[in-house]
C-alpha cells in the first residue's frame, strides 16, 4: 500500500514538473514574440509617439536580438526535456511547432523594420513654389537651401516615408524630420 501511495504521489510530481515546463514553453515564444513586435507597434507611422514608448521600442530592439536567441536555446532545452516525457504523438508535434515558432521572431529581430516602416520616397516629382498647388500656406515645410537653390517638402506629404533623397545645389541630400 505504501509504495502504492508513493507512486501515486511521484506521478503527480512529475506531471506537475511537466506542466511548468510546458508553460515556461509557452512563456519563452510569448516573450520572443513580444521582444520583435512591441517595438514595431510603438513605432507606427502616423501614431502619437511618447518618449518612453520610444525609449521602450529602442531598449527592445537593442536587446530583441540576443533575447530571441536565449528564448530559442530555452525552447530547445525545454523540448529535450519534455520530448523522452511525452506518449502522444500530437504533444510531440506540439513540441516541434513551439521550438519552429521560435525562429522568426529570431529572424525578424535581426532585420531593420524601421527602415520597412519609413522607407525613403523615390522617384519624387517636384514642383515650383508659384504652381504648388497641393501645399497650403500653413503647411509646414522642411527647406534646404544649399549654394543659390532652395526646395521645401512638404512635411504632410512626407508624413509616411520620412525621408526624401533628392540633389540640392549639386548635392546629394537626403532630407528627413
Amino acid at each position: 500500500m505504501e509504495n502504492v501511495v508513493t507512486q501515486i504521489a511521484t506521478g503527480a510530481v512529475v506531471r506537475e514538473k511537466t506542466w511548468t515546463r510546458w508553460l515556461a514553453l509557452g512563456s519563452t515564444i510569448i516573450v520572443s514574440f513580444a521582444a520583435v513586435m512591441i517595438p514595431a507597434f510603438l513605432i507606427l507611422p502616423f501614431k502619437s509617439q511618447t518618449e518612453q514608448a520610444l525609449r521602450i521600442s529602442y531598449l527592445l530592439r537593442s536587446w530583441s536580438p540576443l533575447l530571441t536567441i536565449i528564448t530559442g536555446l530555452l525552447a530547445l532545452a525545454l523540448l529535450v526535456w519534455l520530448w523522452p516525457r511525452t506518449r502522444r504523438w500530437w504533444r510531440k508535434a506540439s513540441l516541434v511547432i513551439a521550438l519552429l515558432l521560435t525562429i522568426p521572431p529570431a529572424w525578424f529581430a535581426r532585420q531593420n523594420h524601421f527602415e520597412w516602416m519609413f522607407n525613403p520616397l523615390r522617384n519624387s516629382a517636384y514642383a515650383k513654389a508659384s504652381e504648388a498647388n497641393f501645399a497650403g500656406d500653413s503647411d509646414m515645410v522642411l527647406a534646404v537651401k544649399i549654394r543659390n537653390e532652395a526646395v521645401a517638402y512638404p512635411v504632410r506629404l512626407m508624413a509616411y516615408h520620412h525621408l526624401v533623397q533628392d540633389v540640392v545645389g549639386g548635392k546629394p541630400i537626403c532630407a528627413t524630420y
